[in-house]
């Protein structure tokens, strides 16, 4: 466990047990003991262009049309995106598909679950801080039905956790977190270096609070994804964000590698600042991706609004009401159409018919006569960037 540590300002190994159960624990430093950080320039500048991209994004979320969809699918992309860190193997397809069961899938309930905890985190934070019963009840969320359900969801460990490959003993982990009494002062410690007011940037309190977090490994299952859905939430506790309009777990999955390997070397070396000039890098990315997409979405969006008309004619209401729908949900069937819209399956079938004609929609499998679904692509195609399972 930690063969490269070497003792400083990150922390301290502990022994627990005797004799054979003897093992190491890592206590991690508060946070609040390791600031001021000696950030150098190009983390500096970093940190402030990711502010500015992120305000950027904030501040056209504001005025784009529609753009309480657009959340929908940024939720739904980051959701799958930190799940697909842990190993899920669905798509973004496999979340917005009408035609598959989330109950038939392990991987697509726990995107769903994902996007559920997250809507509960909303709900909590107008009422509670953000604190460890706000993410208890998060984590509560997120394992409820699903692999891990089993492990306590809702509750802080009170036995010994430890990471490393599938199988592995104690004594083989690669890491070993804190035992369940340093655990508790390690949880205090971050609920109030996340709410006490300082002079800390909050991209710099939401990449420390990340690594805090994972490092305390609070729960027995489902650590990953809690800690990423907490950097949205700093930051939105931070009034960085108002809605979560990016999704950071977009570059921490490209460079998972060098992710893991970041908060090692923290662990090991103290190295506080080379995580914050990595993970401020992975978040400027991450709000590139968000902001670029914003825009595209909504030049499409523009765009189907000055086409539909001319090419529907007197159902321009309808298609309009389509689009809206698509927007929300860019694979439906018919079905679907005519309950949401309110209107006959023959005329959801027409409209749906007229929509491929022209070219905005497109059917999934082109075999099927009956149960057929239709996707939005160009939509799509702008929300898949980054969707491919890791392998």
């Amino acid at each position: 466990m930690l063969d490269q540590f070497v003792p400083g300002r990150q922390g301290r190994i502990v022994s627990n047990l005797s004799g054979k159960l003897a093992y190491n624990s890592f206590c991690p430093a508060p946070l609040q003991s390791v600031l001021p950080l000696e950030l150098d320039g190009s983390t500096m500048r970093s940190i402030a262009e990711c502010r500015a991209i992120i305000g950027e994004v904030q501040g056209m979320a504001r005025f784009v049309p529609n753009v309480g969809m657009y959340l929908t699918m940024y939720v739904r992309k980051e959701a799958l995106l930190s799940s697909q860190i842990e190993g899920t193997q669905c798509t973004f397809d496999d979340v917005l598909d009408p035609t598959l069961d989330k109950n038939a899938s392990r991987d697509l309930t726990d995107v769903v679950n994902y996007v559920r905890a997250t809507k509960r985190a909303e709900e909590d934070m107008k009422s509670l801080p953000l604190c460890t019963r706000l993410l208890r009840d998060v984590h509560s969320v997120l394992l409820a039905g699903v692999r891990g359900g089993d492990r306590n969801p809702g509750e802080v460990r009170t036995s010994q956790n430890w990471v490393g490959p599938t199988g592995c003993t104690l004594s083989q982990a690669s890491y070993v977190p804190p035992n369940v009494e340093d655990l508790g002062r390690t949880l205090s410690d971050l609920e109030n270096f996340i709410n006490n007011e300082q002079p800390i940037d909050p991209i710099v309190k939401a990449g420390l609070a990340h690594y805090q977090f994972e490092t305390a490994h609070p729960f027995l299952d489902g650590n990953g994804r809690v800690g990423r859905l907490l950097i949205t939430l700093s930051l939105m506790n931070d009034g960085i964000l108002e809605k979560p309009v990016l999704y950071p777990s977009y570059e921490l999955k490209r460079r998972r590698g060098e992710y893991y390997g970041w908060l090692t070397r923290v662990r090991e070396k103290g190295d506080y600042e080379g995580w914050i000039g990595f993970f401020s890098d992975c978040l400027r990315e991450s709000a590139l991706n968000a902001r670029e997409s914003m825009i595209k979405l909504a030049e499409l969006h523009q765009e189907m609004e000055r086409l539909l008309p001319s090419l529907s004619g007197r159902r321009s209401g309808n298609a309009l009401k389509l689009l809206n729908l698509l927007e929300g949900n860019p694979i439906v069937d018919i079905p679907f159409v005519s309950r949401s819209l309110g209107i006959s399956v023959t005329s959801a079938s027409n409209l749906v018919g007229s929509f491929v004609t022209w070219g905005v929609l497109e059917q999934r499998n082109t075999k099927r006569q009956r149960y057929r679904t239709f996707s939005y692509e160009r939509y799509l195609e702008i929300l898949r960037a980054g969707d491919d399972p890791l392998d």
